[in-house]
């Protein structure tokens, strides 16, 4: 019976594979120190869940996408181990925000499917500043987390040694570009400075 299911859950992931073909990874977003995915998001539905910010995972990385409460059937970490991992809590959380339409469509195909609507797209409107600087600062607690996790069996090793990867070489552009759009309000120039993750 577990493989006829591990069967179903592997046809079903080179389905979602295919669907995704149909939107592009390669754009202007490729030139942009941060590219704002919510209008890729907005042509796909008209809501991305009813996650509740209280309940998200610390692990949650800062940007627009964060998940709250899920259930525990593991849907995201498995069909999307780039970007969504299983918590301390059992409950999913973006540990890397989209970087194209392709990704912005696979988020969107998993918290359409989640039973507990427990995704949302509105972190613009909740990170500040001071809050994705002290993310930051304290970004040893999540590393602690990941080699704690490579013990346990929620989350696929690769994908929680992606996330180290992250935290190491990536993320830290990623966040600046992200601490303009909150300031400014605006995708950043490739020419302008960003700001600085300093508390």
């Amino acid at each position: 019976m577990e493989q006829a299911w591990d069967r179903e859950l592997a046809h079903s992931a080179a389905r979602m594979r295919r669907r995704l073909m149909a939107h592009p990874t390669e754009g202007r977003w490729q030139e942009l120190r941060y590219w704002d995915p919510l209008p890729s998001a907005r042509k796909l539905t008209d809501s991305m869940g009813d996650g509740r910010w209280e309940d998200r995972s610390r692990l949650n990385v800062p940007g627009p996408f964060y998940a709250g409460v899920t259930d525990d059937g593991l849907n995201g970490p498995y069909y999307l181990p780039d970007q969504v991992l299983s918590s301390d809590e059992h409950y999913e959380f973006v540990y890397r925000q989209p970087a194209n339409p392709r990704e912005v469509a696979g988020l969107v195909e998993i918290a359409a499917d989640e039973p507990q609507g427990g995704y949302a797209w509105d972190g613009d409107q909740r990170w500040t500043p001071e809050a994705v600087r002290q993310w930051w600062a304290g970004r040893e607690s999540v590393r602690a987390w990941i080699a704690e996790e490579l013990d346990g069996r929620q989350n696929e090793k690769e994908a929680l040694h992606q996330y180290a990867a992250y935290l190491d070489d990536g993320l830290e552009d990623y966040l600046r570009g992200y601490l303009f759009w909150l300031i400014e309000n605006r995708e950043p120039r490739t020419d302008e400075e960003l700001p600085t993750l300093n508390l």
